[in-house]
């Protein structure tokens, strides 16, 4: 019997509603543009809030992919925990993950390949209500079609931990590495502003040791990607640097958001 982890944020993150999800997707899709002419991302960055707060941003990074779309047969997904503490890297311990348009399997073969790691766990309960992977989803299955996952949770652990999951799973252009990280939250508007840029300046360096926690949930996979990235000779760009005052919420306390590619 096939397992499978359900959508735990559907009709609150996103539209449970299959027609409804697939219309907002598109939408924010073909609002986000394209970028014909250059070369396809290897890794991209994206937040994970509600779609109507983070949506347009990580539509820009996603409207990217789609001169992948037969290319791309595995997506490496790895966003910081919020519900579960715990040590290490954790799978779900399922065979596939479903959202309202469909279900994505999960990769036997690169779970296989994770077990010799002793910072990956499996870890059901990390996954059980955790928004940071599962948002990003409906984007990836409207952008790419069918592909399988590796659904990562990232909890404690170290840049070099996050870099060696990473560096086992790298594979070819065959592989995508999305990363799932909202920047500050609930400053006022204008000192939002000032650190995600000071952070996204850093992302873009490929720093990961100008970035701190407070900055980004997602510092500890960011940091991870950014080691493989200055090692591996690629260069980061920043696409998108908003935050929910400037999408769909008022600017006293706000959340900021970057969407960025690695190449």
């Amino acid at each position: 019997m096939i397992s499978t982890r359900p959508p735990a944020v559907a009709g609150m993150f996103y539209p449970a509603d299959p027609a409804a999800l697939a219309e907002t997707v598109s939408r924010c899709l073909s609002e986000a543009g394209d970028a014909a002419g250059e070369p396809p991302p290897k890794a991209v960055i994206a937040p994970h809030a509600g779609y109507v707060y983070s949506g347009p941003v990580a539509a820009s990074a996603y409207a990217r992919l789609a001169p992948l779309r037969d290319r791309i047969d595995r997506v490496v997904l790895l966003g910081p925990a919020h519900r579960v503490a715990f040590r290490g890297l954790a799978l779900p311990g399922v065979d596939a993950f479903a959202t309202p348009l469909g279900a994505v399997k999960v990769d036997a073969a690169a779970v296989a390949a994770l077990s010799a790691l002793p910072q990956v766990v499996i870890l059901p309960d990390a996954h059980a209500a955790e928004h940071s992977l599962e948002v990003h989803l409906p984007f990836l299955q409207t952008v790419l079609g069918t592909f399988s996952l590796v659904p990562l949770v990232v909890g404690d652990a170290p840049d070099e931990d996050v870099e060696e999951v990473l560096e086992t799973l790298w594979g070819g252009e065959e592989t995508l590495i999305v990363i799932s990280s909202d920047l500050s939250h609930y400053h006022d508007y204008a000192t939002a502003r000032a650190i995600d840029a000071a952070t996204s300046a850093s992302i873009v360096a490929l720093d990961e040791t100008r970035i701190g926690f407070e900055q980004t949930c997602g510092r500890a996979p960011i940091g991870g990607l950014l080691r493989c990235a200055r090692t591996r000779g690629m260069r980061a760009a920043c696409i998108d640097l908003r935050s929910s005052g400037d999408t769909a919420g008022p600017r006293g306390e706000v959340v900021g958001y970057g969407a960025y590619v690695l190449r």
